[in-house]
């Protein structure tokens, strides 16, 4: 496999992620309307046992590679992701489609964590960090144009063919690198499953506080962006009668907001992760302020004002939740694979944790979620300047 065909692949299994997450979007309205009439607010829910699942399997799914191989632990996951899209698509009640949807993230797990880990396999140094930056650019548009595409897919076939979509993706990724890539970790190079070394971590982890601050912020940060995603379409169509327009808005703002990525490749270097990290922070915790204490998203302009406010909270997210994840494991190097496990597997968790009860008060008022995303980052912005100024080593 060259080098062109193997950055499409990994981007392609990294996508799988968001695609399963943005192109969901359009459908929630009609999930709602159809199994959930009577708690329309549950739909959202969706999103957040998907977040919930990958990120309990993002636990695993890492150690299990080491000990199995890169391909049969992707192959695995992938089947179990293709039987969750195929148990939503046959759901007929809220409860079910909420269990699939678990089943499809535990299974999403699998392409997110082990792709990364089929590249560290491949290259190292200079050669992984391009590569790496290569999918990440080509991953930037699978959000921005995911609702587009799911808009088109459920227009044409319904709501449950975007199951079905979900399903023929990641069967052609599952093939494709089937065929194509040879197992990157020979058996002499794999190592004995352990679960001790996973709790090991997770008491390591605990132990040192610039970590375990990083990951609080990180719950946080991911907390605003996953409500974001959860409320912005009820938003659009419910309060500003504009659901029609959202998916061209969203790929819109998703575009915008993808350049953050690489403008905070430009800046980390010479301004430093954790400072990036608090001007972003306070930048949030004003423009939110501003909303709320002069209620620009309401009145004639209130569409566009919470048009500029969306794309803010996802910029921020870009200038953010990398540095978070590289402070955290900047200090956890010499285990840095189970680590990386346990840090995305906690993060997201929480997150999940955060904003899923959150979603499901909407009723129809978008200062729940403006309010919501400005406590969280009052909280990340303190917790940030306490990371600062305190002792930077150890477990104090």
């Amino acid at each position: 496999m060259g080098r062109t065909e193997f950055v499409a692949l990994i981007a392609m299994m990294l996508a799988s992620v968001a695609f399963s997450i943005d192109a969901m979007l359009p459908a929630l309205p009609q999930i709602a309307a159809e199994l959930s009439p009577e708690a329309p607010e549950n739909a959202p829910l969706i999103l957040s046992l998907f977040l919930l699942g990958m990120g309990l399997g993002t636990f695993f799914t890492g150690p299990l590679s080491d000990r199995f191989g890169r391909k049969s632990v992707i192959l695995a996951a992938s089947g179990l992701f293709i039987a969750g899209a195929a148990f939503a698509w046959a759901s007929q009640s809220m409860e079910m489609i909420l269990i699939a949807r678990f089943i499809q993230g535990l299974g999403a797990a699998g392409p997110r964590v082990v792709s990364l880990a089929v590249v560290r396999d491949r290259f190292a140094g200079r050669q992984m960090a391009q590569i790496v930056s290569i999918v990440m650019m080509i991953f930037i548009l699978v959000p921005a144009m995911a609702p587009l595409l799911g808009t088109l897919i459920i227009n044409t076939a319904g709501w449950r063919s975007i199951f079905v979509a979900f399903a023929v993706f990641a069967a052609t990724f599952s093939l494709w690198m089937m065929i194509r890539l040879p197992e990157t970790l020979p058996p002499e190079a794999r190592c004995a499953l352990r679960f001790s070394v996973l709790l090991a971590a997770v008491r390591e982890i605990a132990a040192h506080r610039t970590v375990r601050l990083s990951i609080f912020v990180q719950v946080l940060v991911s907390g605003m962006l996953f409500l974001t995603l959860m409320l912005v379409q009820p938003i659009y169509d419910q309060i500003y009668a504009r659901g029609d327009e959202f998916p061209f808005w969203f790929f819109f703002i998703a575009l915008i907001a993808g350049t953050a990525s690489l403008l905070n490749a430009l800046l980390v270097v010479r301004f430093g992760m954790q400072r990036l990290i608090i001007v972003a922070l306070a930048a949030q915790v004003c423009f939110s302020g501003l909303f709320v204490l002069y209620d620009l998203s309401s009145g004639p302009y209130g569409f566009h004002f919470f048009l500029l406010w969306q794309t803010c909270v996802f910029f921020q997210s870009g200038l953010t939740i990398g540095n978070l994840n590289a402070l955290a494991m900047e200090p956890m190097g010499h285990i840095a694979g189970t680590a990386a496990s346990v840090i995305g597997a906690l993060s997201t968790v929480g997150a999940v944790a955060l904003s899923g009860p959150l979603g499901t008060m909407f009723r129809g008022d978008e200062r729940l979620l403006i309010v919501s995303v400005l406590a969280m980052a009052c909280a990340g912005f303190a917790a940030m300047l306490v990371m600062v100024r305190g002792p930077q080593r150890g477990a104090a």
